[in-house]
């Protein structure tokens, strides 16, 4: 099964990761294997603190979800050795006519060239009219003539080169051959075999006959081969006998990556005009082939949303994606789905609630070490149940969730808190560790959290701050951009705000001035911030 990946918000805090982490288990844990855990951003000091309390990994950071070559269903058709013989790949070639090109390799799996029934083609009708093999292995000789050596000089011969002629009778001397640089198909013709070895050819064919004993022990280095087939075929085999890697296209190849972009591919196929391209993983090996035809209705990728439903806080590329199931607690914005999915929505302060609620429904208790780091993330997302948004629900269920994983929920708070900042970290550092995008009535802006239990102390570095988010304000286009620095102890919020200074007074406190004001009880972005602006705006 394709796999779904569970991801929470860009710049992700630890309920957005818990949440994936713990939705993903359960769905796998009910049988649902394909279930992937996922986060937009790096880990926060405070979710790395929580992840490695408890002994878990950060699940792996998604990108995007843009329509990738890994997503197609390529062809795989197999990867030749460029000593394979011509004859072997077009067995190959004819046995599958889907297969319009084989990836020829080199010894260590990487791309030497591209091999088409075209180019076999092409390399037959040259024969024709140039009769001549040039170090043809003798290998590759017996095994598409099921031929075997009749002489001891044959086995010292490792590869032979030459005219070929096939033998007529001898009284047509001017149109047999003439040199030893010569290949020589008979049949029971012992004399002209006896001509042959006193010549001192390369190599003798003999096709659909015995060779007498006289003639095998004749003094000579010419190779002797018998084989079942007849002359005319024997003759056209033996151009197919060698390697592949003489006849491939080498040159101008196009290749794409499992990682490449679809939309990527489909302008690079626009710009040339093969049938078929090789793929290459990110070691370089080939290990499939893409064609015009795998672009007309690519496989999206699956995604699960967790504590979140806006596009500008999803992963990117989601428009390319098919979300499955949406599971959060902020309000409805702009997401849309092109059919009816599972969307559970409810007003508690942690989507880490709403998920422990279904392991509930579903008869599974989650472990002691999942349950302690589900226990974790709702007190940093109701900031020790002190948020606006935190519910008798959130305690009710967070402190389940510490009885199963034998903690104090006390102490997990004093440590996330004093962990969500440090002195060591740049200005920029701080203010993206918690961040979101928001676009209210033609409005952009930008909101970072910092949660913590000494806002004063941060505060000093409010300079840093102002100078960080004036440039990102340039670069970003906001109207507005705040960061909360919000104190547990104090419970309030120290707001560092950038823009229309008249538009934060009339939206928070009077009081705002030279860029900074604080708001005693605010403690939620999405309850409190984000509601105060849009009932300004309208």
């Amino acid at each position: 099964m394709d796999t779904v990946y569970v991801t929470g918000h860009r710049n992700p805090d630890t309920d957005s990761i818990v949440s994936a982490m713990a939705y993903a288990a359960l769905r796998n844990a009910l049988g649902d294997r394909e279930y992937q855990a996922g986060r937009l951003g790096h880990v926060s000091d405070e979710t790395q603190l929580v992840l490695d309390r408890f002994g878990f990994s950060a699940p792996p950071w998604i990108k995007t979800m843009r329509t990738q070559v890994r997503d197609l269903d390529y062809d795989t058709p197999p990867a030749l050795s460029r000593a394979v013989t011509i004859s072997r790949a077009w067995s190959i070639l004819t046995e599958d006519r889907t297969v319009t090109a084989i990836p020829v390799t080199n010894e260590d799996g990487t791309l030497f060239g591209m091999l088409s029934a075209g180019d076999i083609a092409s390399s037959d009708m040259l024969s024709i009219e140039r009769p001549r093999v040039d170090r043809i292995p003798v290998f590759n000789v017996l095994s598409v003539l099921e031929g075997r050596i009749l002489n001891d000089a044959g086995n010292l011969v490792d590869s032979i080169s030459g005219e070929v002629s096939i033998a007529l009778p001898q009284s047509q001397k001017n149109l047999l051959f003439s040199g030893k640089d010569s290949i020589v198909i008979c049949g029971d013709q012992p004399d002209m075999v006896r001509r042959a070895l006193e010549l001192g050819v390369q190599c003798v064919i003999i096709s659909q006959a015995e060779l007498s004993e006289e003639l095998r022990n004749m003094q000579t280095d010419t190779c002797i081969i018998s084989t079942p087939f007849d002359a005319y075929r024997a003759a056209r085999l033996l151009y197919q006998a060698m390697p592949i890697e003489r006849i491939c296209r080498t040159e101008e190849l196009e290749c794409f990556h499992l990682d490449d972009f679809v939309d990527d591919v489909r302008e690079g196929m626009l710009k040339s005009r093969y049938r078929c391209y090789p793929i290459l993983d990110e070691n370089e090996k080939v290990i499939g082939t893409l064609s015009r035809y795998h672009l007309i209705r690519p496989r999206r990728k699956r995604v699960a949303l967790v504590d979140h439903n806006e596009v500008s806080q999803s992963v990117p590329g989601l428009e390319q994606a098919d979300i499955v199931e949406i599971i959060d607690h902020h309000r409805l914005a702009d997401i849309q789905t092109g059919y009816p999915i599972y969307f559970r929505n409810e007003p508690v302060g942690s989507t880490t609630t709403i998920i422990a609620g279904m392991y509930q429904e579903k008869g599974l208790m989650p472990s002691e070490k999942l349950a302690g780091l589900m226990a974790a993330a709702i007190v940093s997302d109701t900031v020790m149940f002190k948020s606006p948004t935190c519910t008798q629900r959130d305690r009710n269920m967070a402190e389940r969730l510490a009885r199963i994983g034998n903690v104090s929920l006390e102490e997990l708070g004093q440590q996330i808190f004093s962990a969500s900042w440090s002195d060591d970290k740049t200005a920029h550092e701080l203010l993206f560790a918690d961040f979101k995008d928001f676009h209210i009535a033609g409005h952009n802006l930008g909101v970072g959290q910092i949660t913590c239990v000494n806002s004063e102390h941060i505060l000093e570095r409010k300079e840093e701050f102002l100078n960080d988010m004036r440039r990102t304000m340039r670069e970003r286009k906001y109207s507005l951009m705040l960061l909360m620095l919000t104190d547990v102890l104090r419970e309030g919020t120290q707001l560092i705000y950038l823009g229309d200074e008249e538009a934060i007074q009339q939206a928070f406190s009077p009081d705002a001035k030279n860029n900074v004001v604080f708001l005693p009880h605010v403690m939620s972005r999405k309850k409190q911030i984000i509601p105060a602006l849009s009932a300004m705006w309208g």
